[in-house]
């Protein structure tokens, strides 16, 4: 029954019914319930089989957005770029991780990948780091915002960007008009609000009164989310270009605000990657908070989660071609 009801929270704004749109958090864990019912009723050849099977089917969109298996790759060809998705959590200016390269080691990551298209979310401009090969750059102007920095590197002309302010929030969008031989596109760099819970957060020794705030505090979140994402959504059916969307939405495939943005757009880890695709480093189970979201005019090639030890978030590629 939880199952079935989360099913549907994609429809159910936060604003409206903030605490239970928390339970789309959980669905990775009751699908997984659910297949272990169906191994155990199979077993004992238990009519029970059936119920947890039916759920399973009415939601294979979610079960199979939880779990990639592996697709044909498409062919690369002379039209083929690739963009990356990178939450660097401020190049660990605060000692997270205990290794003072952290900065240079996604240095060194990022020359080896080579991405055409490159945005970071959590950047830090202090930083210094050259990010060499990208000529054309967009970034959060930050001697006039107080917001956490966004950045857009480009092997390709930028002709014009833009600034999405989330109000009462650290947290915005950006973008950029690129130019790849005769086509301009739109790139969008989002970052939705975050609930501030660490990555390691002992959830199994929080009590009754630390629970219901952590529930809270995750419900005000998803409430804001929601209108964060309106927010870009609105500017997306504005574009004049066709538009690539990447980003951390702190929040999942199974939420009301990643149905938002997404919109007509393709995931494409669902049409080229593989396995659970988690994103952040979450200890108790995959969790996929961050996006690459393609018009459907893109052929989405090869796609890939690096297991990369250098911020709480893992980064993503994806290849694309443009349909000619």
């Amino acid at each position: 029954m939880l199952l079935l009801l989360s099913f549907g929270l994609s429809y159910v704004p936060p604003k409206t019914f903030s605490l239970i749109s928390v339970l789309s958090l959980t669905v990775p864990v009751l699908i997984v319930l659910n297949l272990c019912f169906v191994v155990y009723w199979l077993i004992k050849l238990k009519k029970q089989l059936f119920l947890s099977l039916l759920i399973l089917l009415l939601g294979y969109g979610h079960v199979l957005s939880f779990y990639k298996f592996p697709s044909q790759t498409v062919t690369k060809t002379e039209d083929t770029f690739t963009i990356m998705s990178y939450n660097v959590r401020l190049f660990n200016l605060y000692n997270w991780i205990k290794d003072d390269d952290i900065p240079s080691k996604i240095q060194d990551f990022i020359s080896e990948k080579s991405p055409n298209i490159l945005c970071f979310q959590e950047y830090d401009s202090t930083a210094n780091l050259d990010f060499k090969g990208y000529p054309y750059r967009h970034q959060t102007d930050t001697a006039t915002s107080k917001k956490s920095e966004l950045a857009i590197f480009s092997t390709y002309k930028i002709l014009n960007s833009g600034f999405i302010d989330f109000p009462n929030s650290a947290n915005s969008a950006i973008y950029a008009d690129i130019l790849i031989k005769s086509d301009t596109l739109r790139i969008y760099n989002v970052h939705l609000q975050s609930s501030g819970i660490d990555a390691n957060v002992d959830v199994e020794t929080l009590d009754s009164e630390q629970s219901n705030r952590l529930l809270n505090r995750i419900g005000a979140t998803f409430s804001a989310q929601q209108s964060q994402a309106e927010m870009v959504a609105s500017h997306v059916a504005k574009s004049p270009y066709k538009v690539l969307m990447c980003g951390d939405f702190n929040n999942t495939v199974s939420s009301y605000v990643y149905r938002i943005l997404k919109g007509d757009l393709v995931d494409t880890f669902e049409t080229s990657g593989k396995g659970f695709g988690g994103t952040f480093n979450f200890k108790y189970f995959p969790v996929r908070i961050d996006f690459i979201l393609a018009d459907k005019d893109f052929i989405s090639g090869a796609f890939h989660n690096y297991n990369a030890p250098y911020s709480d978030h893992f980064p993503i590629t994806a290849e694309l071609t443009l349909h000619q």
